[in-house]
């Protein structure tokens, strides 16, 4: 048994102790910060193995398994405010930081592995990409959806730059529902049919992995009928483009690479 810390309590700590709350790994002790205070009260007030610390250095010295969960705009002060002691645990989830850097940060010989939680470990479905591999890591992301263990920080930074469409993507559901609106749709009705259609379409990429993304759309396509219409329109439009676009600047951004 491990005692998990948690420095930042926000949205994504609130869905990774949520999460663990309905695993084998319930009654394993969790510390969080009393950082957004009303949310570390929830938690606490709902789970029995949550309390909350009196600072951040209190969640570094009350746990084995410290989770880094903070903004990278401040996470290079925070870090480096913090006393860490030997073979304790960082996992880091802050966006393109790199191990080298969050080593550098720590004046101790601790086990540091960043990972990339999204907030599906909620339902325990999410497929978390962590680096290095580590065992103890995979354990608790194993009980939340599963791991995906990396060796190459490149590729995992492709990893963080995938996982930047989630807004695009209800962005997307937005836009069906007010075009349908636009033609005469209630917007309740157009909002209950959206989230319908694309959640079940997540429902059909999760549970069917024996098929390739391009046979999934053709499985969904008729020659020449409608969906294939909207299709060409969006490639010939140049949404992929768009979207590839969007995804570079993001790899820039946590490489550190001039924007193209």
């Amino acid at each position: 048994m491990k005692r998990f810390g948690f420095v930042g309590t926000g949205a994504i700590t609130s869905a990774i102790v949520k999460g663990l709350a309905g695993t084998a790994l319930r009654d394993w002790p969790v510390i969080v910060s009393p950082r957004s205070r009303e949310r570390a009260e929830e938690l606490a007030d709902a789970i029995t193995s949550v309390s909350i610390a009196s600072d951040n250095q209190a969640v570094v010295d009350g746990s084995d398994m410290v989770f880094l969960a903070i903004r990278p705009q401040i996470a290079l002060d925070v870090i480096r405010s913090l006393s860490f002691r030997n073979g304790q645990y960082v996992v880091s989830l802050v966006a393109g930081m790199k191990v080298g850097t969050v080593a550098s940060l720590i004046n101790a010989n601790v086990n540091i592995v960043r990972a990339i939680p999204l907030p599906s470990v909620e339902q325990r479905t999410c497929a978390t990409p962590i680096l290095p591999a580590d065992e103890a890591v995979k354990e608790v992301f194993d009980a939340l959806g599963s791991t995906l263990q990396v060796g190459d920080e490149t590729v995992f930074d492709s990893y963080v730059a995938g996982s930047a469409v989630m807004a695009t993507y209800f962005g997307v559901v937005k836009s069906v529902a007010e075009w349908m609106q636009g033609n005469g749709l209630d917007a309740a009705d157009a909002d209950h049919y959206v989230r319908n259609l694309f959640g079940n379409l997540g429902d059909i990429l999760r549970e069917r992995p024996h098929l390739t993304l391009d046979e999934l759309r053709e499985d969904h396509t008729t020659r020449g009928g409608l969906n294939e219409l909207v299709h060409e329109r969006f490639v010939s439009s140049g949404g992929s483009k768009a979207l590839g676009n969007g995804l570079d600047a993001v790899l820039n951004r946590i490489t550190m690479k001039p924007a193209r």
